[in-house]
């Protein structure tokens, strides 16, 4: 009896065989400041390996970055992290004390700044190539960021967004489509089942989707 073929591989560095810009981010990521869900990829032909220096910046901490499962990130999408606040309160919003010497005593002036928490990507988020996400924002499931946006506030469910400051441009759904596509959950499948209904989660019908999706256990 043939047996069934094997899904893609979730550990796998390299996915697409003779095409070395595209990584998956969950077995390259080492920071216990970044989470990655499985198959959330990142392309670049320079060098996608160092996702974690040129594309996350000033990720000093605590706050982590979150990215879900089924992520797509395009060329030069950028996270920019709380570590570039600067002051705002006074006269200047230099930083003085990074430049050494006697200013250093005064490094109290910029640490324990106000931040805005972690960043947070759902699962199934599209961002287009050069897109860049400010600290503390929430992207919901489902997402598409536009080529070129720079997102300052959080972005809704299934929401696409575009522009500098980004906007919300539309919903990909309706409401109640949102709500239905949400307890479905379908990044959150069993790999197998997911592998057999590829072609619905890709181009079926919401209804083909709940019809497909695994029993409940009762």
């Amino acid at each position: 009896m043939p047996t069934a073929p094997l899904p893609a591989d979730p550990t796998a560095l390299h996915p697409m065989p003779g095409q070395p810009r595209v990584v998956l981010l969950k077995p390259l990521v080492t920071s216990p400041l970044i989470e990655v869900g499985e198959f959330s990829y990142y392309d670049d032909p320079d060098d996608p390996t160092a996702f974690e220096t040129r594309n996350v910046l000033y990720h000093y901490g605590p706050e982590k970055l979150v990215i879900g499962k089924f992520c797509a990130l395009g060329e030069g999408v950028r996270f920019i992290m709380n570590g570039a606040n600067h002051r705002m309160d006074g006269p200047s919003t230099f930083p003085f004390p990074i430049m050494g010497g006697s200013w250093a005593e005064h490094f109290d002036l910029i640490t324990g700044l106000p931040g805005r928490g972690d960043t947070v990507v759902g699962n199934d988020v599209w961002f287009g190539h050069r897109s860049t996400v400010m600290p503390g924002v929430r992207i919901g499931h489902g997402a598409i960021i536009a080529a070129g946006s720079v997102v300052v506030d959080d972005v809704p469910d299934y929401g696409v967004v575009g522009g500098n400051p980004a906007r919300l441009l539309r919903r990909r759904h309706s409401d109640a489509d949102i709500d239905r596509l949400l307890a479905l959950a379908w990044w959150d499948w069993p790999l197998q089942h997911l592998t057999e209904h590829l072609r619905t989660i890709m181009s079926g019908s919401i209804d083909d989707l709940e019809k497909a999706a695994p029993a409940q256990d009762s």
